[in-house]
């Protein structure tokens, strides 16, 4: 006599189909559980947090407040609009070096050896902090745009652009937060890491459409700032918050797109930090 066994549509049987949702559950839970155990430490250590939030803050305050009556948009638009999409993405460049420094601290100090002990995948150790670090984006995203509107930011588009402006922030964000994983399991030194991370905030800043229009910046860089990635997320978050003069993002193709390549620099970045910081990572453990 045979016993006949019930399958799930999908060809599995529901023994099969609850350990999944089971393993599933179970990785989810490891994940939080890591994350939380950052923002622990961060509330006991808040230096990150402060870190990420100064900086945006003081070039808010010493360049769109103090020097705003020396700056000349084009179109009208005034300099407080205009500077605060290139002072918002300053909070995923200055996310790349503490997230960095972070994991290149715990791979040293022994404490992902202590996780390998335990029945969780190493993955979750990795998007565990990444979920920690989005919250000091957040926080720190939060601070930076109420301190605009109290300078005189102010979007024009709406609610729903508004908030679709800040998911692409969030969107950068999360992804130079990916960038800072790779940097600190690949690199030992937490020296060369701090660097690093200061030669990205800064270039990457400073060569693109953040503080000037590119038609500002000399011919032989106005190439480079066009097609630099972080030009194209300015330029997407300030039409989304009705914040763009026209030609402040030169004439290539990103300005005209600025969407698109967004989408797909954020998209192909993403990809090869999470690839790359898992074989690091794998590496690092092994």
């Amino acid at each position: 006599m045979t016993t006949a066994t019930a399958t799930a549509p999908g060809g599995r049987t529901p023994v099969r189909a609850a350990e999944s949702r089971g393993a599933l559950l179970g990785y989810l839970g490891d994940t939080l559980a890591l994350a939380g155990r950052h923002l622990t430490h961060l509330r006991r250590s808040p230096g990150r947090l402060v870190l990420v939030t100064m900086n945006p803050l003081v070039m808010l305050i010493a360049i769109g407040y103090l020097f705003r009556n020396s700056m000349n948009v084009p179109g009208g638009v005034a300099y407080e609009d205009f500077i605060m999409a290139g002072i918002a993405i300053q909070v995923g460049l200055t996310s790349v070096g503490p997230t960095a420094i972070g994991v290149a601290l715990d791979l040293q100090h022994g404490l992902v050896d202590r996780f390998r002990s335990l029945p969780i995948a190493p993955s979750s150790v990795l998007i565990g902090r990444t979920l920690s670090d989005l919250f000091v984006g957040v926080v720190s995203l939060t601070a930076v745009s109420l301190v605009g509107l109290g300078v005189g930011w102010r979007p024009h588009e709406g609610l729903l652009r508004t908030a679709a402006g800040f998911g692409v922030l969030l969107a950068f964000i999360y992804t130079m937060l990916w960038v800072g994983i790779l940097l600190g399991t690949t690199q030992k030194n937490v020296e060369a890491i701090d660097g690093t991370g200061a030669l990205v905030l800064v270039v990457f800043s400073f060569l693109s459409n953040a503080y000037v229009g590119v038609g500002g910046l000399p011919g032989w860089l106005r190439p480079v700032a066009e097609w630099n990635p972080v030009t194209s997320v300015i330029t997407t978050c300030r039409r989304l918050w009705g914040n763009d003069p026209a030609g402040a993002a030169g004439g290539g193709f990103p300005s005209h797109h600025p969407g698109l390549v967004t989408a797909i620099t954020l998209s192909a970045l993403l990809v090869i930090a999470v690839a790359g910081s898992v074989r690091g990572f794998r590496r690092a453990v092994g």
